[in-house]
């Protein structure tokens, strides 16, 4: 049996209030802790924003370029991401488990590149990412697209399974050749996902305006990296939108296909967490560059 505890002096320190701790993150006040919790483990607590490594190209392209082997060019990329945007194909194959970042598995899927993207469904179950532990589903959000509707759905659908579970959704939006990627469109699509449930949107960069598309979401966004750029290029973009008030990026090409990856991710976590000035981070990314030579070789 245990010892009873029979001291007569306790100290409830009855003079101090219990604090009540209003969490971190845009518009999660009334989450329930679960949730809190997983979005955490993707935004970082001190800063409020996220570097987030994306890697989820192949569920309907292929093996892309700098995707060729996950094993060897992105495992060791992990250590320096705040979160890994994958496939749960990928995750169970290839991802060490023992890996700390967040995890936001891709949840949305059917049709490749050769077809229309816009025709998406749910494509993973959430009892599946329970198992997996992730801290978030992406699903694509198809606004203007030929099945905008059914891909609002898929979302919504996510959304309350979500909420039972205490997952949060991204809502991706996806942008189509004939939509113009402008504030007014991406304020659009951003707002939709918030309002119809997502916790975090990603969305692209524009000019001018960006911040009119942050401030008019009520919910973290994210920006993503879109097609390959310079490196300089790059870090301009995503220092522009952190100053027009992302909550982090969520890059993927223009760090897994640029020429140091390992350095080209560092300097953006020095803009995303540090506000480190562009010429600043570059020059970080060309001396890191030159140490990360013979690693970076041994890796292609």
């Amino acid at each position: 049996m245990p010892e009873a505890d029979d001291r007569e002096s306790k100290d409830f320190s009855p003079e101090v209030p219990q604090s009540a701790r209003v969490f971190f993150a845009k518009g999660a006040a009334s989450y329930d802790w679960g949730m809190q919790n997983r979005l955490a483990r993707i935004f970082r607590p001190d800063t409020g924003k996220t570097v987030m490594l994306a890697i989820d190209h192949g569920y309907f392209q292929g093996p892309t370029t700098g995707l060729e082997r996950v094993d060897l060019n992105i495992v060791p990329l992990v250590p320096y991401c705040d979160a890994l945007m994958v496939t749960r194909g990928i995750l169970r194959t290839v991802i060490p488990s023992a890996m700390q970042q967040g995890i936001v598995v891709r949840a949305s899927g059917g049709p490749s590149i050769l077809k229309e993207l816009s025709n998406e469904q749910i494509a993973m179950d959430l009892d599946d990412a329970s198992r997996l532990g992730v801290s978030a589903v992406a699903v694509q959000v198809f606004v203007g697209g030929e099945f905008e509707t059914q891909s609002v759905h898929n979302m919504t659908r996510l959304v309350d399974e979500g909420y039972r579970r205490g997952i949060p959704v991204l809502g991706v939006t996806a942008v189509g050749k004939e939509l113009v990627r402008d504030a007014r469109y991406l304020g659009l699509a951003t707002r939709m996902c918030a309002e119809l449930g997502a916790q975090i949107v990603k969305t692209y960069y524009c000019e001018p305006d960006f911040e009119n598309v942050t401030a008019g979401c009520p919910v973290p966004v994210v920006m993503a990296g879109g097609k390959k750029m310079t490196e300089k290029d790059a870090l301009v973009m995503a220092s522009r939108a952190i100053q027009g008030g992302a909550a982090g990026v969520d890059m993927g090409r223009n760090i897994f296909q640029s020429e140091s990856p390992a350095a080209m991710i560092q300097a953006v976590r020095k803009v995303v967490h540090e506000g480190m000035p562009v010429d600043d981070a570059y020059d970080l990314y060309q001396t890191l560059r030159h140490e990360f030579a013979p690693q970076t070789a041994g890796m292609r």
